[in-house]
């Protein structure tokens, strides 16, 4: 006996009726669905030759995955398939436009040092001079990029799973429009993966894979956003359809015991000899968003701050740092970058160059006008500060010392010997901002080695990375 039911679990066209008789193909769908319509009739002699063709591949593919009938769970099928990339169609979308707003934040128009990706040609087409407006706009920006990310990992995880039966088609290409699929497909699916992969080991900083992340990442997304779009462009009708075949009440209101196949489709996503249902629709919905809101709460409070930050446990670094004007995160020590004591000891010289050189030692800069900043420092791996109480030397004061007060950028130098980010550039924007500093306080007490002794710069809306510690020149440039 068929189990059926109303709205999700009710017969529909092809499914099976009371003892296992088969509903006509004129019998509308359940109560619910959306106003039916009768499907065109396709050609019998053609239908004939692709039926029997089927069946001659089918008998002949391997045993196991690549035999439909391996696949027998009753809630696969286009329905959930479509619920779930429409998810991704938006969430992923914003993970991509942030992603690039990321790289642009590097402003990597000022050159090769702030360019990690310097032969990406085209794909640069979009990179504009970062805003230093508002001044939390990295945090805010790369925060939706890291936590969304991880959130959505439930969502893709549960897409693959309801489309692994077309991975496994047999044989691997029918002809050479198939072969171009097929391949599309692996160019989407690994995509994703190697983003998320590449994504979650740079937030904890475990550098496992070859070459530069940055490098790695922008192409890979890249590739990815390729094969993405071009499969939502082909697919958006049939997701569209496929969505509206049922309604999400009815399945929200449908349990496992009234949960039905749905009919046979074309594209071989439902099982041909389906398994009792062991869960329901809405529970495999359920199950994927508790996974997704789990992720959120253990993630977002790294970029909220907060009280949340205390669940942050997947935060990459330590959550509870010590008492202190010094105690917030930072993402590595002096110890770790190899700064001794005597780079940052009596002996440390503040340069600045421009029309003017000047050198400067610490108690110099002391007794020169302090100005003072509320600002947080915000990092690529998605981690950010509550807003820190900075004093010190504004940018743009240091520039009219050197004789440029209309500099267009600064390159900024630390005593770091090795690292990537120990020469950075700023923008124009950056420096003549009355916020952007050569900062000597936190908190109103002086910077700790961690946190940059003697100076390091601090920047509205800058990614950590590029507010350079240790500093020792200030290069100004038109």
């Amino acid at each position: 006996m068929a189990v059926t039911g109303s709205g999700d679990g009710g017969p529909a066209r092809g499914d099976g009726g009371a003892d296992g008789e088969r509903v006509p193909r004129s019998v509308p769908p359940a109560t619910g669905a959306t106003p039916w319509r009768p499907e065109p009739e396709p050609d019998p002699r053609r239908a004939g030759r692709l039926l029997g063709r089927a069946r001659v591949l089918a008998g002949t593919a391997p045993p196991g995955p690549f035999r439909p009938a391996f696949w027998r769970s009753p809630i696969r099928g286009p329905w959930l398939t479509a619920v779930l990339g429409l998810v991704l169609l938006f969430g992923i979308t914003v993970v991509f436009v942030t992603g690039l707003l990321s790289y642009a934040a590097y402003n990597p128009g000022l050159g090769v040092l702030n360019d990690k990706t310097p032969g990406k040609g085209l794909l640069g087409f979009y990179l504009f001079t970062w805003p230093t407006h508002p001044y939390w706009l990295y945090r805010l920006t790369q925060g939706v990029h890291v936590t969304l990310g991880i959130v959505l990992t439930p969502v893709v995880l549960a897409k693959l799973w309801s489309v692994v039966p077309k991975l496994f088609t047999w044989p691997p290409a029918l002809s050479p429009a198939h072969a171009l699929e097929r391949l599309s497909l692996i160019l989407l699916v690994g995509g994703v993966l190697f983003e998320l992969a590449t994504g979650v080991l740079n937030i904890q900083l475990d550098y496992v894979f070859p070459g530069s992340f940055y490098t790695l990442h922008f192409y890979g997304a890249w590739v990815f956003m390729a094969a993405f779009a071009a499969h939502a462009v082909l697919r958006l009708g049939r997701m569209w359809r496929a969505v509206r075949s049922r309604t999400l009440r009815s399945v929200l209101a449908t349990d496992a015991a009234h949960t039905a196949p749905e009919p046979p489709d074309p594209y071989g996503l439902v099982a041909p000899a389906p398994a009792s249902p062991t869960m329901s629709r809405r529970g495999a919905l359920g199950l994927v968003g508790a996974g997704s809101l789990a992720l959120l709460v253990v993630t977002a409070g790294q970029s909220i701050g907060g009280s949340l930050r205390r669940t942050a446990l997947l935060a990459p670094h330590d959550r509870d740092p010590r008492p202190g004007p010094n105690g917030f995160q930072i993402n590595k020590s002096a110890a770790a970058v190899g700064i001794r004591a005597s780079d940052i000891g009596p002996g440390w010289r503040l340069e600045i160059d421009g029309v003017r050189k000047l050198t400067f030692t610490h108690a110099q800069l002391l007794t020169m006008d302090q100005h003072t900043a509320r600002l947080p420092i915000a990092c690529v791996e998605g981690w950010s500060t509550d807003d820190q109480h900075w004093s010190g030397l504004r940018l743009a004061d240091l520039a009219a010392l050197a004789g440029m007060p209309h500099a267009t950028s600064v390159l900024v130098e630390s005593v770091q010997r090795t690292g990537a980010f120990r020469r950075v550039l700023l923008a124009g924007n950056q420096i003549s901002n009355p916020l952007s500093l050569l900062a000597l306080h936190v908190n109103g007490a002086p910077l700790s080695p961690d946190h940059g002794h003697p100076a390091r710069v601090i920047v509205p809306a800058n990614p950590g990375v590029n507010n350079t510690k240790w500093v020792r020149r200030l290069t100004f440039r038109t």
